[in-house]
């Protein structure tokens, strides 16, 4: 009997996607383009988070939007009334973006000398956090009602953000929600993560956020 052969495809799908992030973000970095890929869980609050960054940062710097869902356009119409540049990505029915899909993306985006572009991904815990996008950096939004225990139940997704948004901070004391515990389950993850509670609503925190922003893409620029 013939022996059969074991194909490993998701390893391989994983290997090839990180070659062409890599190769993409070797790209932005020559066009002084920083990209943010912006993740979280629906409802969490990326889009008013978004919005809340855009007011404070689009006098000092061209931002482009990138909006992933499976269908519709709000909130890409919501980006384009804050006044930048937004395109919506319809996934097909996939649950995460890829380098392919977000270079598609930033092909449409970035004819409009945009220094500062942000991939909204599509709301989910899981499959974003396992495909790069050829993102600069990632960051991930936790929002209070979803409870302090995600970082524990959902490692990957702490494990490669550069900084966590710990959002609707306003809600927490009608939540059984630990803001100490909360930071010391994302530390196990990620020691390096930056942890900022924010209130995206009030726009509690969203100036430090903005802040850390701000330098990461001067950093960048700079080629730091």
């Amino acid at each position: 009997m013939d022996t059969v052969r074991i194909i490993e495809v998701k390893q391989s799908v994983f290997a090839d996607n990180d070659k062409r992030a890599a190769q993409l973000r070797e790209e932005l970095k020559e066009k002084g383009i920083f990209l943010l890929n912006l993740m979280s869980a629906p409802g969490s609050g990326k889009t008013t988070t978004l919005t809340r960054t855009v007011e404070l940062l689009k006098d000092e710097m061209k931002i482009g939007v990138m909006e992933a869902d499976i269908d519709s356009d709000v909130d890409a119409r919501t980006m384009a009334a804050a006044g930048v540049k937004s395109i919506q990505l319809h996934t097909g029915g996939m649950c995460h973006l890829d380098a392919d899909m977000t270079r598609q993306g930033l092909d449409e985006l970035i004819d409009n000398d945009v220094e500062l572009a942000v991939l909204e991904n599509v709301g989910n815990l899981v499959c974003p956090a396992e495909f790069d996008t050829g993102a600069v950096k990632n960051a991930a939004i936790l929002s209070v009602p979803e409870g302090d225990d995600k970082p524990l139940k959902y490692p990957l997704m702490f494990q490669v953000c550069d900084v966590v948004l710990i959002n609707k901070i306003d809600v927490a004391p009608y939540f059984d929600f630990d803001l100490e515990r909360c930071t010391e389950y994302i530390r196990m993850r990620n020691p390096d993560a930056k942890v900022i509670p924010i209130c995206a609503k009030t726009g509690e925190g969203v100036e430090e956020w903005a802040c850390w922003l701000r330098q990461q893409v001067r950093d960048w620029q700079r080629g730091e």
